[in-house]
Formats: structure tokens, C-alpha cells, sequence
């Protein structure tokens, strides 16, 4: 090997270790900000979690309140139409049948 390609061979060994220094480098640092994101991502992932699930608790309270109306109302329809004596209705405080005429 003439002196001029071992010292090409040491430049690149030189060079390669060099790049090598610095990726290191970047490595840690990429994976310093990769974590970091990894942080953010989860905490927003877990904020919109409440976010959906404060959002279907009052879905679900909307319609317990709505349930509730309607059951009022036609607890009230079916005590008239009971006490009106009109066939088939159901008076809810006996949960009695009106029996029907035939």
C-alpha cells in the first residue's frame, strides 16, 4: 500500500469516526425530543379522554333526564286514561289492567 492510500484510509477512518461522534449525538438528542413527545401525546391523548368522557356523562344525563320526562308523561296519560275507564290503560298506582269491553 503506497503512503498516499494509507492516508486516505486514515482521513476516512477519521471522518467515519467523526460522523459517527456527531450521529451519537444526534441520537440522544433525537430521542430526547422523541420522549419529550411522547410526554405531550400522552398527557393530551389522556386530557382528551376527559374531555369525551365529561362530554358522554352529560349525553348520558340528557337522556336519564329525558327518560324520566317522558316516563312522567305517560304515567300521567295512562292514571287519566285509567280513571276515565278507557280499555286497555293501565292505572300505575295499582298497575292494574282497564279491562277491555267486549
Amino acid at each position: 500500500m503506497t503512503i498516499r492510500t494509507k492516508a486516505l484510509l486514515a482521513a476516512a477512518a477519521v471522518l467515519s469516526l467523526g460522523a459517527a461522534a456527531c450521529t451519537e449525538a444526534e441520537q440522544e438528542n433525537t430521542e430526547a425530543h422523541a420522549e419529550a413527545a411522547a410526554d405531550n401525546t400522552a398527557e393530551a391523548a389522556a386530557q382528551a379522554g376527559e374531555v369525551i368522557e365529561s362530554g358522554a356523562m352529560k349525553a348520558a344525563q340528557a337522556v336519564e333526564t329525558g327518560a324520566g320526562k317522558v316516563a312522567d308523561e305517560l304515567e300521567e296519560n295512562q292514571a287519566e286514561a285509567a280513571a276515565e275507564g278507557r280499555p286497555g290503560a293501565v292505572n300505575p298506582e295499582t298497575d292494574r289492567r282497564v279491562p277491555a269491553n267486549d
